[in-house]
């Protein structure tokens, strides 16, 4: 055997027992005549002991080891004179009489540990190595816990596991594609799945009732903390069931997870807020509720005093950080400067302080009387102490966006946004469309196949704009987790959807005609959703970025330089797929 226990087994139960460990040489100390390893798994680091006084020829033996070597250590266990609180084995060793090198490593390019000296580049590399430190395995570990608790959930609620394929035809209207040539069919091209929408509706119409895959998803776009080139979904789809229906079931699963993975409950059922609101309050479709800072629009009371910005603007609105008029010159023009950066956009801010007598001293006062900045000052409910923070600009989408940003700064300067605490809502009643200025034409808000509310179908063609949909996100901490919607299962309003969107009936029946083609065969009322389990690990586990709670991510520039992907084909390769490549155009 290669082992008996593993490396974080052992406890104070097990002095004088014999064992036999195996795993990675993590530190070597020479303390004169002893000689302490700390030998490594996956399980945790047991402290190796060598006593040069006993076996001078092995405690030699284990001074000429490396890091990273592979090794196997036989020997006794025993209490440690010093203990370590900082490992599950503190209070244990062992005393080695065998010592055997099963590989010998290179010294490694950082170091293995917490704490690395590593940089992303470096570590991405050897992702491999990047892997072996504890806490990214943790990562990894959690991640295996939640696909696990997924499967038990959904699988005690009737759901079947369904694997759907990996290559299927391009989806134009969605992001772009990853496309695959087909050597069998010259000049035609697969694509890989951006979702498995259309399948998991045609299960639906195939009488399985309640589907669910684990699956990898594709998407070519511009990379980010939070997406990667490839993405994991848990996917979901019930036939006979209405909104409450699905928001009752996945509001369970999330509090599964949660209760199960995190040792967190939620007594109470998840708030729910129309998407209007959500950007009326918060200028997000994703607002982070952990914290307030509503947003309160002030045109009614600031216009008409002077102030050429604020009487010129569409928009003012504000936001009341409490507790923060203390705020300095210093700290204010960085506030004026995080809103001017080009990202956000916005041309200036505007501040008022609450002080202690109740009187509003404000940037813009020789503008307004007290009178008036009183009247702001009850519009906002603040005290003294507190800081009002205020914007304006010529379109109110745009205005309340940059105030959104805003109040998640105040919120990270003001330490609100604590990652141990977690606030989930469900944001419902989307817009069905959405106009593209550029394109002059309307295009799905979550995509083609999904239902307008039942009562706003009559304005499909007559007002398209304010249709709403039969939508919902799930949204936790201010990031957006899963989505979904109740389906068109009616090949009439179907084709009606595809008409506002642009398609002729032969694109519609090129591109989905499978699908239409299926619905004329018994389709049931269906919807369903999908979560982002790269996202609701990292959340789980506090990362800053989703790379680190997968296994093999891909760089910000959608580079795996593990296995310097992609590369070149060789001119074989493609003449045999019928491709040419031109990079002069």
């Amino acid at each position: 055997m290669y082992r008996t226990k593993t490396c974080g087994e052992l406890r104070l139960r097990d002095e004088g027992h014999a064992v036999v460990l195996a795993g990675w040489v993590q530190t070597i100390r020479n303390m004169g005549g002893m000689t302490f390893i700390d030998v490594r798994d996956r399980y945790g680091i047991t402290q190796l002991v060598f006593n040069e006084e006993i076996d001078a020829s092995l405690c030699g033996q284990a001074n000429k080891l490396g890091r990273e070597f592979v090794i196997q250590a036989t020997g006794t266990v025993r209490e440690r004179l010093s203990k370590n609180i900082h490992i599950m084995t503190g209070e244990i060793e062992v005393v080695v009489t065998k010592l055997t090198v099963l590989n010998a490593s290179l010294t490694p390019p950082f170091t293995i540990e917490d704490e690395t000296d590593g940089g992303d580049d470096i570590r991405m590399k050897y992702r491999y190595l990047d892997l072996r430190r504890r806490i990214v395995r943790k990562n990894l570990e959690v991640r295996h816990r939640m696909a696990f608790e997924t499967r038990r959930y959904l699988s005690e609620a009737n759901f079947l596991e369904v694997e759907t394929p990996v290559l299927v035809n391009s989806t134009p209207e969605g992001a772009r594609d990853f496309v695959v040539p087909s050597r069998m069919n010259p000049g035609q091209f697969y694509a890989l799945p951006q979702s498995p929408q259309t399948l998991k509706q045609l299960l639906m119409v195939s009488g399985f009732d309640r589907y669910f895959q684990i699956v990898k998803c594709f998407r070519d776009e511009d990379l980010r903390a939070d997406r990667q080139p490839e993405f994991t979904q848990i996917d979901c789809e019930m036939s006979f069931v209405e909104q409450e229906d699905i928001l009752r079931i996945f509001e369970g699963l999330i509090k599964h997870l949660f209760s199960n993975v995190r040792n967190i409950t939620f007594s109470d059922g998840f708030p729910r807020m129309t998407w209007h609101d959500a950007m009326k309050y918060y200028g997000s479709d994703k607002p982070d509720i952990r914290f307030g800072m509503k947003f309160v629009e002030l045109a009614d009371i600031m216009k008409g005093s002077g102030f050429s910005v604020f009487d010129d603007a569409a928009y003012i609105g504000g936001i009341c950080a409490e507790g923060a008029a203390a705020y300095t010159r210093k700290q204010l023009d960085a506030l004026t400067d995080f809103v001017k950066r080009p990202q956000i956009g916005a041309k200036g801010l505007v501040y008022a302080r609450i002080e202690t007598d109740g009187n509003v001293k404000s940037s813009v006062d020789k503008f307004y009387s007290q009178e008036t900045l009183q009247k702001m000052k009850e519009a906002f409910g603040a005290q003294p102490g507190d800081l009002i923070l205020i914007l304006s600009g010529d379109n109110a989408n745009r205005t309340r966006k940059q105030l959104g940003e805003l109040r998640l700064e105040m919120g990270n300067l003001l330490e609100l946004r604590n990652k141990d605490t977690f606030a989930c809502l469900w944001v419902v009643d989307f817009p069905l469309l959405e106009w593209d200025d550029e394109t002059q034409r309307y295009y799905a808000m979550h995509h083609p196949f999904t239902s307008p509310k039942p009562e706003d179908v009559p304005f499909l063609e007559e007002n398209p704009g304010e249709v709403r949909a039969n939508a919902y996100d799930m949204v936790i901490n201010g990031v957006e987790v899963g989505g979904g919607s109740i389906r068109i299962h009616d090949s009439k309003l179907q084709n009606r959807m595809f008409k506002l969107l642009g398609f002729t009936d032969e694109q519609a029946q090129a591109q989905f005609g499978f699908l239409m083609n299926a619905f004329k065969y018994g389709a049931p009322p269906h919807g369903g959703i999908a979560f982002g389990l790269d996202r609701l690990v990292s959340l789980f586990t506090a990362l800053e970025s989703i790379r680190d709670c997968i296994a093999f991510p891909k760089n910000n520039s959608g580079r795996d330089v593990m296995l310097d992907a992609p590369s070149v084909l060789d001119e074989s390769q493609l003449k045999e797929l019928f491709i040419k490549v031109n990079l002069k155009d």
